[in-house]
């Protein structure tokens, strides 16, 4: 079966009841991702250097994360207040301990990028339900671009007026591998020089873009061996498998979230199909 078959399989599949289930949460989540990427680009166009902060884990932080996370938190606790949230700039709800549904939220993802002002940093929201992933949305600040999906109703792009349902490549030769700019590591140069022969070029970007990239099949591969954290992943995950990717830490196991750890500990793996799996 082709590659086109079996993604036109996997939407006959797909269930009415995953497409309605949780409408007013995407829709709630698309509103404070797009209302924080406004703030975000505010803040973008002013000299906010004053303003940065080291964290304790030495990443940095400014006043767009800060606000940012204000208005997501402020407007999915207006609208829907019996779901607890996760968040990397708020303090710990230990009430999401004890609840089936957890927002989980990246407000500023690629700080790193923002400070350096090359674009490439992104809004994530997601939300579980017992530990699993359900919707996802990733807003694009620079380049307005909406990226978004719910289970059950598969993954989409919003970008200039247009929606395009998002489908993951076929390829399983002269590959595009999506790489951090941020955050390089030696087990993925390691790998790279492994599987030269199927790989054809690597794109470097920051944030959850090589998630989304490997969605709208701008490229194929994506594997990540160092720490991430929940509300890196969760997002792009969503759109990811709803794209028809795989997504799956590198003992193969599957991503849950709303854990008492937070950190992404055995790194992952975004792929278009399985015969590139490589760990």
């Amino acid at each position: 079966m082709s590659r086109e078959a079996e993604f036109l399989l996997y939407l006959s599949n797909k269930t009415l009841e995953g497409i309605v289930k949780y409408t007013r949460q995407l829709e709630s989540a698309k509103s404070a991702a797009v209302v924080a990427g406004i703030k975000i680009m505010e803040i973008y166009e002013t000299d906010f250097s004053d303003s940065i902060e080291i964290k304790e884990d030495n990443s940095p932080l400014t006043i767009a994360d800060k606000a940012a996370n204000e208005v997501i938190t402020d407007m999915l606790k207006a609208q829907h207040p019996k779901i607890s949230i996760l968040s990397e700039e708020s303090t710990e709800d230990i009430t999401r301990f004890s609840n089936d549904h957890v927002w989980i939220v990246d407000p500023l993802d690629g700080t790193k990028e923002f400070i350096k002002r090359n674009g490439e940093f992104t809004v994530n929201i997601a939300l579980v339900y017992k530990h699993k992933v359900q919707i996802g949305v990733i807003y694009v600040p620079t380049t307005k671009q909406l990226f978004y999906a719910a289970k059950g109703m598969g993954a989409f792009k919003e970008s200039s007026g247009k929606t395009e349902e998002l489908c993951v490549s076929g390829k399983t030769s002269n590959l595009v591998i999506a790489a951090s700019k941020s955050h390089a590591s030696k087990q993925l140069s390691e790998l790279i020089e492994e599987k030269k022969d199927l790989i054809s070029e690597k794109i470097s970007a920051g944030s959850s873009l090589k998630g989304v990239m490997v969605a709208q099949a701008n490229a194929d591969v994506y594997y990540r061996f160092g720490l991430t954290c929940e509300w890196d992943t969760a997002a792009m995950q969503c759109i990811i498998e709803m794209a028809g990717g795989i997504f799956r830490q590198m003992d193969g196991s599957k991503m849950e979230y709303n854990r008492k750890n937070n950190l992404n500990e055995k790194g992952f793996y975004a792929v278009n199909r399985k015969e590139n799996i490589w760990v």
